[in-house]
């Protein structure tokens, strides 16, 4: 693969349990990203993928192997120099842990805490400044949640909880995007838009995305590249439009999968008005 920057994630035989004493679930994973690369990786309910994404997030310590993130061994370095590297990266899970009571624009600022002093953060958590909340609402406005800024949380469906979860990348300063299963509770429709805007604010802006799916053909058709795993190990790497669906009927077992990808989903700009009275 052609390199776009340099190196943010360096895995050599890499191996990662759930738990101390626990059977790995990567097993001697090699794979390299450059800056600003954008990488699907798939694979079966339990491939390893959520465990790979984990590891990179700094969640999960190695068994085995070598683990590098923009240039550094994260487990080799100091506590507080392991904190600094970890803000570098932002994981967002399938299933965001919002706090229900919490409403949205300081559940999405939270993104943006480790880069915050302490006293900026609590204030940040009590009342927001009028530039966040505008930062936020332009997340919002992105991911067609126009609306939700000054909501609590407790009162927004499956779907719209995930995307106030993925409006944390947009807002945060992260280098490295960990996204897993974005698009489990999400209609066709916004499914697209969310592929969309993530890709292009990626790109955009020189982020190195990851991002798990279980839709193989989101994968061939917005992603450049694509890894895919199959009991812990790396089975293919390489171009998305490689993966012909022979390749697909190994990798899972003999499912069988559309050739064809839903049509693309015309998005509109991203020019909506922020709301007159941002903060309260």
């Amino acid at each position: 693969m052609s390199r776009l920057g340099p190196a943010v994630v360096d895995l050599g035989g890499l191996q990662v349990a759930p738990m101390p004493g626990a059977a790995p679930v990567l097993k001697g994973i090699d794979l390299q990203l450059a800056a600003g690369e954008q990488v699907a990786v798939i694979g079966a309910s339990g491939a390893g993928k959520t465990t790979l994404l984990l590891a990179l997030a700094g969640m999960l310590r190695p068994s085995a192997g070598r683990l590098a993130l923009f240039g550094q061994e994260p487990w080799t370095l100091g506590t507080a120099a392991r904190q600094r590297q970890r803000a570098r990266a932002l994981l967002a899970p399938q299933v965001p842990p919002l706090p229900p009571r919490q409403r949205v624009v300081t559940a999405v600022l939270a993104a943006r805490l480790p880069q915050m002093s302490l006293w900026a953060s609590l204030r940040t958590l009590w009342t927001p400044r009028l530039a966040d909340a505008e930062r936020v609402q332009r997340a919002l406005v992105a991911l067609d949640l126009p609306d939700k800024l000054w909501l609590r949380v407790d009162r927004l469906s499956g779907g719209e909880r995930q995307r106030v979860g993925l409006a944390r990348l947009l807002v945060a300063d992260a280098n490295l995007w960990l996204v897993d299963e974005p698009l489990s509770a999400l209609d066709p429709a916004r499914a697209e838009l969310v592929m969309r805007r993530l890709t292009e604010t990626a790109r955009a802006e020189g982020r190195t995305l990851v991002c798990s799916l279980h839709q193989v053909e989101v994968a061939r058709r917005c992603f450049p590249r694509t890894v895919a795993l199959r009991e812990g190990r790396v089975v293919y790497d390489g171009p998305s439009d490689g993966l012909d669906d022979a390749r697909l009927q190994a990798l899972y077992g003999g499912a069988v999968f559309a050739p064809q990808a839903p049509p693309l989903v015309e998005l509109a700009p991203l020019t909506a008005l922020l709301p007159q009275a941002m903060c309260r």
